[in-house]
């Protein structure tokens, strides 16, 4: 029975789960102002206890790949890559918003994850998840009223869900003209079985990667690094 270990670190979210075949056998998710370097590693070693885990017998490491916080990225990275060249297992790249999408499995609506990026800038892709999960538009930073000119286009149900919520709330009720809901508290940031879960899918495809090959997709580029940019343009200019 396939084993796929699930890291998300992408957000101020940090969690852990275990799927066995096609059964959730543990999640630890924690939403709380500390770094990823403080707990994901503590929190593996959680699960393991309590299900009396071998690491060695799961066959691959699933990992939030970005978009989302650099520093939630390379933690998760580094730590996914540590595990996986200890215990010569693969690692499966799982875009952070499929993941998110991958929450509301099942719906009949479009599926739009908003991650805040500042700036009235969200990470965010569309996504159908009737059987499995459609790519519909590809994850990317946008600006928020122009998504919302998009999803008025498609004319379909939406449901929101990511910390862009808190953000934009007050854009999404006054901008969004088709029929929109939010989604509940459970579902409605990243987690760890979503991310091993969809791995697992990626798995049976054929969708792994060496650990010295693996890397965060960012989509832009970090704060400081524009910031340097400016500030080396302001100066040649």
């Amino acid at each position: 029975m396939i084993r796929i270990l699930g890291i998300e670190s992408s957000s101020l979210v940090a969690s852990v789960a275990l799927v066995t075949g096609d059964v959730l056998t543990a999640e630890y998710t924690v939403n709380f102002k500390k770094t990823h370097s403080q707990t994901l590693l503590p929190m593996i070693h959680e699960v393991v206890s309590m299900v009396e885990l071998d690491l060695n017998t799961i066959d691959a490491i699933a990992v939030a790949g970005g978009p989302g916080s650099f520093t939630g990225l390379r933690i998760g990275s580094a730590t996914a890559k540590g595990l996986g060249f200890a215990l010569k297992k693969p690692l499966i790249h799982v875009p952070t918003l499929e993941a998110m999408a991958y929450n509301l499995w099942g719906s009949s609506a479009l599926i739009c994850p908003i991650m805040d990026a500042r700036r009235n800038q969200v990470y965010t892709g569309l996504y159908h998840v009737r059987r499995g999960i459609e790519v519909v538009k590809d994850q990317c930073p946008m600006d928020m009223g122009e998504l919302a000119v998009l999803l008025n286009q498609t004319g379909e149900d939406v449901i929101f869900l990511g910390d862009g919520i808190g953000a934009y709330e007050g854009l999404i009720k006054e901008e969004i003209k088709v029929p929109f809901e939010f989604a509940p508290a459970s579902l409605n940031r990243q987690r760890g079985a979503s991310v091993a879960a969809l791995g697992m899918e990626y798995y049976k495809k054929g969708r792994i990667v060496e650990g010295a090959l693996f890397a965060p997709d960012y989509l832009r580029k970090s704060q400081a690094e524009r910031e340097r940019e400016e500030q080396y343009g302001q100066v040649d200019g």
